[in-house]
């Protein structure tokens, strides 16, 4: 049985030193910081912000910001009418899953390389909207939108800020590349906010175990066994599991955060037992917490993952559905499963063998003009050109010689200062080790490290798009330093919040700056030159 949360008696504790220093207390105010408590109630956290109406207002007000800012103009560019970019590849492909019951089944046309799942979500666009630009891209823009959302819950519930929360809301509003992704129609948005939806679950999961052993604590049974006690059904960690499943059903690529995450998970529950007072905190969180976190992490995203290809397992005319007997063998080691598996096996190796060819050697034609390889990731150092048009008009005066462009490029104010954050965020945790550090350099990690492990696939910088919000989450955690300890003096509090404010106005006047590139509205010659900065940033 799960152990209900109560609240200990007395005033609330000050924070653990891994636990977010409270950057909402008023300028200047609070007491100093006071060393690690004792007390394993004390050490088990503070509980959340108590302004939770402020924190929802704030919440739902940077909602309609962001919706103002994704939705409108999403019927411009196309390419004469037709898709741009590599939606050449997802919006026909989800045509053809909304006219043929849930799957593709053009089986001349078998580059289907992706799962089904954000095809789907496009397919629900293009059945609201129609087949044109607005239908193709809906999906993706209403994703973009409730990704803010979850930065701002992120983000104050890391910091205990709702302030802070609300800066990780405009943050991700302002970042060209995820404003970009939102707003084609590709899969990348999907994938960028099933990562970060389960990382805010994950986030609740520790929260609801700590709260459960600070019960146990507070009822003195945490040490009726040495490994503490057990934490019942942890909803929220199903939770993840599921969400980071229908991740792996719009990309591959999301099952590094399947691993990322799993390892997080265990760490998190040995470190809440060994807060509590658990005598044997490892072997209590191995045996106790990572065994059933193997179902909720390993198994449910699998399950989850199998599920999203519902509509091709009834299916009488999918691509590779029934090759059992033609492709495949009828006998064989693996012959007492049934042939509907075993079809899956046999789609899923030719989608494999697509991917491991795609290499930047394999091409014909040479490297692709706007591939990149991860070391230029994390400053956006190259980005893309998804569409680009001359010799229009529309940009005043008359003129016939007007440029209109989509430029997949991160707003310079928030990417170029990445590494910077990240070494910040790695010294704190060496040296304070702090958690919340620690789980956002894991999660940014788990988005670009293993593509250097295949340098020489096929890379594009729009890969970084997962990634993007925990840019974000870093950022406002070294703004979160910057703004000072409620300990300090006014001064150094009033410094520390004009250095925050100038940095957020810098991101947003560099988005504005980049508008006419991130979303093709016509601009002279000049203009087009003038928006690009960099050299890596031309052709």
């Amino acid at each position: 049985m799960a152990l209900r949360t109560v609240d200990p008696a007395g005033p609330p504790a000050r924070p653990a030193a891994d636990d977010p220093p409270r950057g909402s207390e008023p300028l200047g105010g609070g007491p100093p910081r006071r060393p690690r408590p004792t007390d394993p109630l004390a050490r088990l956290g503070p509980p959340p912000p108590g302004d939770r109406l402020r924190g929802w207002l704030v919440t739902a007000a940077l909602a309609v910001v962001a919706a103002l800012v994704r939705f409108p103009g999403l019927g411009r560019p196309t390419d004469r009418g037709t898709p741009i970019f590599d939606e050449k590849h997802y919006v026909p492909q989800a045509w053809q899953i909304l006219r043929n019951g849930g799957v593709e089944d053009n089986a001349g046309y078998e580059l289907v390389v992706h799962p089904p799942l954000g095809k789907q979500l496009i397919a629900l666009g293009e059945l609201v909207f129609g087949y044109d630009p607005v239908g193709w891209r809906a999906a993706a823009a209403l994703f973009g939108v409730v990704s803010v959302v979850l930065v701002v819950r992120v983000a104050r519930r890391l910091t205990g800020s709702t302030l802070l929360g609300g800066v990780a809301g405009v943050l991700l509003i302002c970042d060209g590349l995820s404003h970009v992704q939102s707003r084609v129609g590709m899969l990348d948005a999907f994938a960028a906010t099933f990562v970060l939806a389960a990382f805010a679950t994950l986030l609740r999961d520790r929260a609801d175990v700590r709260a459960r052993l600070a019960a146990a604590v507070a009822a003195g049974r945490v040490a009726d066994s040495p490994y503490g006690p057990w934490m019942g059904v942890r909803w929220w960690r199903l939770a993840t599991g599921v969400l980071l499943g229908l991740g792996c059903a719009v990309k591959w690529s999301t099952a590094w955060w399947v691993a990322a995450f799993g390892v997080l998970m265990v760490f998190w529950d040995v470190r809440a037992r060994r807060a509590a007072g658990v005598p044997r905190p490892w072997r209590g969180g191995l045996l106790r917490d990572a065994g059933p976190g193997l179902w909720a992490l390993a198994l449910v995203p699998v399950l989850t993952y199998v599920a999203s290809y519902w509509a091709w397992f009834r299916s009488e005319t999918a691509i590779d559905r029934f090759v059992v007997g033609t492709k495949v063998g009828t006998d064989g080691p693996w012959s007492f499963l049934p042939d509907a598996l075993r079809s899956l096996w046999y789609y899923h190796g030719k989608v494999l063998e697509f991917h491991s060819a795609l290499t930047t050697a394999s091409s014909s034609t040479g490297p692709h003009p706007w591939e990149s390889k991860p070391w230029s990731w994390p400053m956006g150092l190259r980005p893309m050109l998804y569409h680009y048009a001359g010799d229009l008009g529309g940009c005043g005066d008359g003129r016939s010689d007007c440029v209109s462009a989509v430029m997949l490029v991160g707003t310079p104010a928030l990417w170029w200062p990445a590494l910077a954050v990240l070494a910040l965020a790695l010294w704190r945790l060496c040296t304070r080790f702090d958690w919340r550090y620690g789980a956002v350099l894991v999660a940014y990690g788990a988005g670009i490290v293993p593509w250097f492990i295949a340098y020489e696939r096929q890379m594009y910088y729009f890969y970084m798009a997962p990634v993007a919000p925990f840019l974000v989450l870093a950022t406002v955690l070294v703004m979160g330093e910057v703004l000072g300890r409620a300990g300090a003096s006014d001064e150094r509090r009033q410094t520390g919040l004009l250095v925050v404010g100038l940095w957020v106005g810098a991101v947003v006047a560099n988005f504005v700056w980049l508008w006419p590139i991130l979303n093709g509205t016509p601009i002279t010659p000049d203009m087009w030159n003038a928006q690009l900065w960099l050299p890596s940033w031309r052709g």
